[in-house]
């Protein structure tokens, strides 16, 4: 049995980085940029106006305030204005373009109208309220790197630099394999003895969610025969695969011999945290593909997935940031523990100032009740009997997984 620490840095160290491939920029949300995406042209294109008002040349106010400045002209967004008449103003509204001649805006709300001119009372400074043209990018700048998990923000600055596709690591395979005589599909006719499957849904869900292609297939009976088909058929499709249940060294768990019979080497089995101690990983030769063997319960499964396979999977798509951030929070309520292992602790952050953090009563390896109403796990250290009331703690948001 191995520490959490060393059993995750195994798993990254593991990734097999998948190829690449491009994707249009309406398909790109959630994908990992491949290589980095420079400016093809400055940002903004044009020096254009912060505020509706007035633009003008602050240098051509000559002697003391007041000024009286003549209007003439005016430029609208989409349009390119005629150059600034010498000493003169022209109305601008927000996000058009500045004339040739100008180099400042003066807003509306501080202008004085008169009779075809406007009255200027402060002094004005070149470039005040004017955003230049590539003040944000230059053109070869590099807007966003090689590693960058493209989020909606993403899209958008892509699109203003006239992207319409993107080189992004492909979709790993993922594979999901569920055994156990005891399971059936939800909503099918209830048998004795028989449970629905509560645990290959929600994990492919995962799975997508960080970013993977994945597939179900059918239950696996324990049974030894059915178990190794099973593994070598999913091991010829998978970049990874996520078995549940099977893998202890109970009568009738047969993953780990199958995994074995495929080649498959473990890297470790069991880590020192809870839920979840079971887990194990292995993989088939430096660049084969990698097995994540889950417990069978529940919230074992789903917690130890978003915290080794997750990361995992974005590992492989190259992602800069694969691991979620622990964020320092207060705990409310006192909860103890038989030390020894890292516990993680279903919980649920109130919505204080600054926030503060509830562990859940139900922290059952089985129980999706307290999974499903939680929204952060909270580090119980190992070495630790009791968190009081008050304690300072660390957490993982499940919005960062």
């Amino acid at each position: 049995m191995i520490g959490f620490e060393e059993a995750r840095e195994t798993v990254l160290a593991s990734a097999v980085r998948v190829s690449g491939e491009t994707v249009a920029l309406e398909r790109a949300l959630g994908r990992v940029l491949a290589e980095p995406v420079r400016a093809r042209g400055a940002l903004p294109p044009f020096s254009y106006s912060a505020m509706d008002g007035f633009a003008l040349r602050a240098g051509a106010l000559e002697g003391s305030a007041p000024w009286r400045v003549p209007l003439a002209g005016e430029s609208r967004t989409g349009h390119v204005p005629e150059p600034l008449v010498p000493g003169h103003a022209c109305r601008i509204s927000t996000g058009a373009r500045i004339p040739d001649g100008a180099d400042a805006v003066l807003p509306v709300e501080i202008v004085e109208r008169q009779d075809g001119a406007i009255a200027v009372r402060d002094a004005v400074r070149p470039g005040q309220h004017v955003r230049l043209a590539g003040e944000d990018l230059e053109v070869g700048a590099v807007a966003l790197p090689a590693g960058k998990r493209l989020d909606p923000a993403s899209l958008g600055l892509l699109a203003s630099l006239d992207h319409v596709e993107v080189a992004v690591a492909r979709r790993p395979r993922v594979v999901v394999l569920c055994t156990g005589d005891e399971l059936r599909k939800a909503g099918a006719t209830a048998e004795p003895g028989k449970i629905p499957d509560s645990i290959s849904l929600p994990l492919s869900a995962l799975a997508a969610q960080a970013g993977a292609d994945v597939r179900r297939v059918d239950y696996v009976k324990d049974e030894q025969q059915p178990t190794e088909h099973a593994v070598r058929a999913a091991l010829q499709e998978a970049d990874l695969l996520l078995t549940v249940g099977g893998v202890s060294v109970g009568e009738h768990d047969w993953v780990r011999p199958a995994l074995a019979a495929e080649g498959i080497v473990l890297d470790f089995y069991k880590v020192a945290i809870k839920p979840g101690k079971p887990i194990t990983f292995g993989r088939r030769g430096p660049a084969g593909p990698s097995v994540l063997a889950l417990p069978g319960n529940p919230a074992s499964a789903l917690i130890t997935f978003a915290l080794f396979g997750m990361p995992l999977l974005r590992a492989m798509q190259g992602d800069a940031t694969p691991l979620p951030r622990t964020l320092p929070m207060t705990l409310t309520n006192a909860v103890r523990h038989k030390p020894g292992r890292l516990e993680f602790l279903r919980a649920r952050v109130e919505r204080t100032s600054p926030s503060t953090v509830t562990a859940l009563d139900n922290q059952a390896s089985g129980a999706l009740t307290s999974l499903a109403w939680a929204d952060t796990l909270v580090l119980f250290p190992a070495e630790s009997a009791e968190l009081a009331a008050g304690a300072g703690v660390a957490v993982l948001s499940f919005s960062d997984f």
